[in-house]
């Protein structure tokens, strides 16, 4: 994987656990830990997700190493 594809894969990775505590014991995770930027990452988890779901095609293709 590339460092790009592997960061945006740790983004999204971070903004699932999120999601799953939000869901289940209604605690923020990346709020608490962030504060005041908390929105810049889910920005960045929001472009990750944008980012592979157009190069998911490419990425899954790609032979293994």
């Amino acid at each position: 994987m590339k460092p790009l594809e592997s960061l945006a894969a740790t983004l999204l990775v971070i903004g699932g656990l999120n999601w799953g505590l939000v869901g289940l014991l209604n605690f923020n995770l990346v709020t608490t830990l962030f504060g005041g930027f908390s929105r810049i990452v889910f920005i960045l988890v929001g472009w990750s997700a944008i980012y592979l779901l157009l190069n998911w095609n490419k990425i899954r293709r790609r032979p293994s190493v």
